[in-house]
């Protein structure tokens, strides 16, 4: 079995020392998605949501997010975001508002929280601004599509 890399040898969580790992380019993708009524999603399309445009306000949530994660995750560190890119597309057919994040930086620990903290919290902005009109609306399959850089390499999300 894998060792935890925040687990000390006295089965405490602590942060993991990266000081002597080289930094690299590293980035990663990220997906959540959000199940509305057709009165929401109808709102949402004709922008017509009384707290004001959910999708443009979600895509600056989410990027917000990104930047805040260490302050957000206990064990995260605080590192350079080069690049984070949030966008959010309408599925019709689905009721679905889809969103994804993409974070680059170069350094010596990985990016893939800040992309899957700008999803997530680009996910709780729509469910906020809309909860007013249906409170039933669902944050589904937060999940990490791809990350590149690093010791492990490139990983692509098959599920």
């Amino acid at each position: 079995m894998k060792k935890l890399s925040h687990i000390n040898s006295k089965g405490k969580a602590e942060m993991v020392d990266v000081s002597e790992k080289s930094a690299t380019d590293r980035t990663a993708e990220a997906y959540a998605e959000v199940k509305v009524s057709k009165n929401v999603f109808d709102a949402i399309k004709s922008n017509s949501v009384k707290k004001g445009d959910v999708l443009s306000i979600a895509k600056f949530a989410g990027i917000q997010g990104a930047k805040k994660t260490s302050e957000l995750i206990p064990l995260c560190h605080n590192i350079f975001i080069s690049k984070i890119d949030v966008n959010l597309k309408l599925n019709s057919k689905n009721k679905t508002v889809e969103i994804t994040s993409f974070a680059k930086t170069t350094a010596q620990t990985g990016i893939e929280m800040e992309a899957l903290t700008a999803a997530s919290v680009a996910a709780l902005t729509i469910y906020d601004m809309c909860k007013a009109l249906d409170k039933s609306i669902t944050i589904k399959e937060i999940k990490l599509l791809s990350k590149t850089g690093g010791k492990s390499g490139k990983f692509i999300n098959q599920r």
